[in-house]
């Protein structure tokens, strides 16, 4: 059986786990902003990065798209891994509110997503974005539309 449909039978938890197990299975969205998953448990997902000069917007702070990716991947994750074998989602609606601007060289910072429901064909969660003293920098809210796969 190759990976994709060992996948298909696997639960959104354990699919998260085998997404992330290997460097190379991992989304390249990552990579690309500098994220990796820090903590993968039913209901709740934590990611950790660290914001760099290539995230700069024109103002030189981090571009409020870093949060709302990171946020948007740790709540969507945290759903993701309530869902049963055989199903599947996408975002159907993101919220973001913006507390405070990041800069290149403040220290890392945890996306992290709790669910709040999950029903047969939505499922809702909440997060929150914090730096490396503790300080809130963004929360949100997302919908998501659950699908068979």
């Amino acid at each position: 059986m190759n990976a994709p449909d060992q996948m298909r039978e696997m639960t959104g938890l354990q699919m998260l786990e085998f997404a992330f197990g290997s460097r190379d299975r991992a989304p390249s969205i990552g990579r690309t902003l500098n994220f990796h998953p820090s903590s993968l448990e039913e209901g709740k997902v934590i990611f950790e990065g660290e914001p760099t000069e290539d995230h700069l917007n024109p103002l030189r702070t981090v571009h409020g798209g870093y949060a709302a990716t990171l946020l948007d991947s740790c709540m969507a994750c945290a759903i993701h891994s309530k869902l049963p074998a055989g199903k599947s989602y996408t975002t159907l609606e993101l919220k973001v509110n913006y507390i405070r601007a990041m800069r290149p060289g403040e220290g890392k910072v945890q996306a992290i997503g709790e669910v709040i429901h999950v029903g047969r064909s939505t499922a809702t969660a909440e997060g929150r974005m914090i730096d490396a003293k503790g300080r809130l920098i963004a929360h949100g809210t997302t919908t998501c539309i659950i699908m068979d796969n």
